[in-house]
Order: C-alpha cells, then sequence, then structure tokens
C-alpha cells in the first residue's frame, strides 16, 4: 500500500462527509472537504508520477474515487434541488453506462481497457468546476450566473461527447466476438 494509494483511500473517505455536509446545508464544510478531496488528488497524482509509485491499485482506485466524489455531489445537489435533474441525470448515466459496458465486456471474456480520452479528462474538468461553483455559490451566498450556464453547457457536451466516443470504442472492440 503506497502513500498515493492511501491519499486515495482517504479521498474515498470523504465522500460521505461532504454529502453529509450537502443534505445539512453546511456548505461551506462541503466546499472545504471538496477543496481538500480536490488537493488530495493532485498529491495522490504527484507522488505518484514523480516518485514512481504508480500502481494497477492506484490506477483503479483514483478513477473511483473521483466518480465517487462526483457522482455523490451532483446527486445530493440535484436531490435539493441546487442544480438541474437533468443534469445529475446526465452525469450519471454517463457513468452508468460506462461501468455496465465493462461488465458486459468482462462476463464476455473480452476485457476492454480503460484509457481516458482527452474528451473525457476535459469532461471530468469541466463537472469539478462546476460542483465548486455551485457548492461556493451556496456556500458563499453570491449569484453564480453566468458562469454556472456555461459550466453546464461544457459539462453537457463533454458528458455526450464522452459516453459517445466511449460507446463507438466499446462496440469496436466487442464486435471482435465470435458467435458461438
Amino acid at each position: 500500500m503506497s502513500i498515493p494509494n492511501i491519499i486515495t483511500l482517504g479521498r474515498i473517505m470523504l465522500v460521505p462527509i461532504i454529502v453529509w455536509a450537502i443534505v445539512s446545508s453546511q456548505m461551506e464544510v462541503a466546499f472545504a472537504v471538496f477543496l481538500i478531496a480536490g488537493i488530495s488528488d493532485a498529491v495522490d497524482g504527484f507522488l505518484a508520477k514523480r516518485f514512481n509509485m504508480t500502481s494497477e491499485l492506484g490506477a483503479l482506485l483514483d478513477p473511483l474515487a473521483d466518480k465517487a466524489l462526483l457522482v455523490s455531489i451532483y446527486l445530493s445537489l440535484g436531490i435539493w434541488g441546487d442544480i438541474p435533474r437533468w443534469i445529475v441525470i446526465l452525469v450519471v448515466s454517463r457513468d452508468i453506462m460506462i461501468v455496465a459496458a465493462v461488465i458486459v465486456s468482462w462476463l464476455f471474456d473480452k476485457p476492454v481497457e480503460m484509457k481516458p480520452s482527452k474528451v473525457s479528462k476535459l469532461n471530468t474538468a469541466a463537472q469539478v468546476a462546476y460542483a465548486a461553483l455551485v457548492l461556493a455559490s451556496l456556500a458563499f451566498g453570491f449569484k453564480p450566473s453566468p458562469y454556472d450556464m456555461i459550466l453546464m453547457g461544457l459539462v453537457t457536451v463533454f458528458t455526450l461527447s464522452s459516453v459517445s466516443l466511449y460507446l463507438v470504442e466499446w462496440l469496436r472492440h466487442m464486435s471482435t466476438i465470435e458467435a458461438k
């Protein structure tokens, strides 16, 4: 168990704290914990690359931590009406589709290699920025317009582009299965 993996596990353990803070209307706490999670993501990535501490476990845990954090925040903010529910459905559905595709490929004994594309990285950045803006506006009581609309547009475009690219690549990969 490397230091980056321990930091990533710590980030996963922050998820219930952020959800609690959001549903308890403790937005300052939610925003602060979100910042801590973001900093920890940067630190574990830096340590893993800089000191050659990358591992298979870390390659699985890091995106899992990111998705657990973002999906939990989007669901919590959506349930409480702080962000539009359609954007929650879009973000969560993308992740469900990708996970389902990975599971199906495992079931067919054709595991697909998951490497995040540039669009996927832009998608994650847009989702993080939008979540941070909404949490900050709720924590500090400012109106996020027009930046919230701009970020919602970016999240929408990148989410749809990302899931489309993943599904096309997955279909290409799965089309090599021979019928029995």
